[in-house]
């Protein structure tokens, strides 16, 4: 059975608004039929694995019979006893006088019951420590791969896992995505970096004209969404927080923070500068998050994000402080992320610096480093510390952290790698902090998803892949000033460079204007400060407008003047 089916409820909400309902009575009504089917696709599954285990029992039996007929049909059949065991059944089967799919239907219910079959561990046995629930064992090789850059001789990995509710209507509601950017029709040019650098070394990067070139076709917003990625680390950490255990919940938020960075690595080229409310949203059922963020300033550059989950909310600015050295460009970013959970456990927190170098020499490489601090409001808070890369490093990209409780104790030690895996120890375990690997008894709390099978030169993950994608659901639905309509960055997408240069120039000109009007008492539509040097948060209507195709009040951003 699929998990992966689509309903639609596009008739039943036409023939509603025919008849006059209201817009909640039409949602309730819809909710209502997604629950409904979600439960009889649950009840379907199971009539279908019983179905299964009927006919596996039956053949058993079947088996069991043929084997005594044909003893006593030794003599004429011929046969070795070891014919009747397993490993003979091909040969039975060529003996058979009437050829059945029961063989192959029982190995195929022999195999899903080997894939779901999970072990557990008593928490004892595992950790000796009663702060955690449970521990189900690694067996991948591409985990163990993963960990092998902090000595795996002393890291026999555990994975940590929670029991997630299943969300039927979510899985329903998967919508399929593309798994490769479109071919580009235009041959693409190189460019010369030196004649552009001699005039802007030492100058903000954001506030240079760069050519198309040097850009991949996301903006800076949907680079604020990919660092959600792994959300799944945050419905563990609020599924772990509700079971008590707000030490995993710290843990799993500490490796969420991590992972945002995974998505850096091979990366040469720079998002688009967004203009001045310019917008991007992000509804992902099967993923159980909706994210939206906008530019709600241009000088300073800011951009605001609000993201919603299962049990959680995830919001923050950011400003990008850049310089540009000829051979390296150095980001700092300003602002402060806040992570709050229904319960009321709030963290917050800042990313660290990134340095990108060789940009004219050499292959290009990123590397952050610096201290992130997890502040908690509760019980817990976290120091990571990312290592900044020497010359003669063999182990670079290193992230080391602790995390103390309210006394300052000490009560667990992560270890790992930005742009691989993230794994962490406990109690007798937690080691000092120069150390570059964990115990035997370390857990596994996060690894990199695997790279697309068709990269491109831009080097995007499988997940960023599908950010600038304008699905079959969203077509016609959105705002005007949405990234996925900026013309510059489609083009490029498509492989069209010089329509992409040529409409990025003219957007930029048009950029140049937004100071003068934010100077004349421009606001953001969908984000407020929450005091006066406080962080932007998201005030509501986004999605309601979206419901009703309300734009009127949205600029023509990406049009003339």
């Amino acid at each position: 059975m699929q998990n992966d089916v689509l309903i639609s409820t596009e008739k039943l909400r036409d023939r509603m608004q025919a008849e006059g309902l209201d817009e909640t009575v039409i949602k309730d009504c819809e909710q209502i039929m997604r629950i409904e089917f979600a439960e009889y696709h649950k009840q379907l599954k199971l009539r279908y694995e019983e179905h299964l285990t009927s006919i596996g029992t039956f053949h058993q039996q079947l088996e069991e019979v043929d084997v005594e007929d044909a003893a006593t049909r030794e003599g004429q059949l011929q046969l070795p006893k070891y014919d009747y065991s397993s490993s003979g059944r091909e040969k039975f089967n060529e003996y058979s006088t009437t050829e059945s799919s029961d063989d192959v239907e029982k190995q195929e219910l022999d195999e899903l019951s080997d894939e779901e079959e999970v072990s557990f561990f008593d928490t004892n046995e595992c950790f000796g420590d009663p702060i955690v629930t449970c521990a189900a064992e690694v067996t991948s090789s591409n985990v163990s791969n993963r960990i092998s850059g902090f000595n795996t001789n002393h890291c026999d990995a555990k994975i940590m896992d929670v029991e997630l509710q299943p969300d039927y209507p979510n899985m329903l509601l998967h919508i399929p995505r593309r798994k490769k950017l479109p071919e580009p029709i235009e041959k693409e040019k190189g460019v010369s970096l030196w004649s552009m650098i001699k005039d802007n070394v030492g100058k903000d990067l954001t506030r240079v004209c760069l050519p198309v070139f040097f850009n991949e076709p996301l903006s800076s917003l949907q680079k604020c969404f990919e660092d959600l990625e792994y959300s799944d680390l945050l419905d563990q950490a609020y599924e772990y927080g509700k079971k008590g255990n707000s030490l995993m919940r710290i843990l799993n938020v500490a490796a969420f923070a991590v992972s945002g960075y995974s998505s850096c690595d091979g990366r040469p080229c720079k998002p688009f500068n967004p203009l001045l409310g310019e917008t991007y949203e992000a509804d992902y059922p099967d993923k159980g998050i909706r994210f939206f963020a906008e530019k709600v300033s241009h000088h300073p550059m800011l951009i605001a994000c609000h993201c919603e989950g299962r049990g959680w909310k995830f919001w923050g600015d950011s400003n990008l402080k850049s310089k540009f050295w000829g051979q390296s460009i150095q980001v700092d970013p300003v602002g402060v992320l806040t992570l709050e959970f229904d319960d009321g456990e709030i963290f917050q927190w800042s990313k660290v610096t990134t340095t990108i170098y060789n940009l004219i020499l050499g292959k290009v490489y990123c590397n952050h480093h610096g201290t992130m601090n997890i502040r908690g409001n509760q019980q817990y808070s976290c120091k990571l510390k990312f290592k900044e890369q020497s010359l003669l490093d063999r182990n670079p990209r290193q992230v080391q952290g602790l995390v103390e409780d309210a006394k300052g104790t000490k009560v667990a030690t992560l270890v790992g790698k930005w742009d691989d895996s993230m794994c962490c120890s406990f109690g007798d375990e937690v080691l000092k902090s120069k150390s570059s690997f964990l115990t035997e008894n370390s857990t596994l709390l996060w690894a990199r998803n695997k790279p697309p099978p068709d990269p491109t030169r831009y080097n995007l993950t499988s997940f960023a892949i599908t950010l600038n994608e304008i699905t079959s659901d969203l077509k016609g639905k959105l705002p005007p000033t949405d990234s996925r309509l900026r013309p510059d960055q489609r083009y490029l997408e498509n492989g069209e460079y010089e329509k992409a240069n040529s409409e990025k120039l003219r957007l930029e000109r048009r950029q140049r204007m937004s100071r003068k009007l934010q100077e004349n008492g421009w606001k953001p539509r969908w984000f407020r400060r929450d005091s006066e040097d406080g962080t932007f948060r998201y005030i509501g209507g986004y999605w309601e407008a979206r419901e009703q195709m309300e734009w009127d009040d949205c600029m023509d951003i990406f049009g003339e003047f």
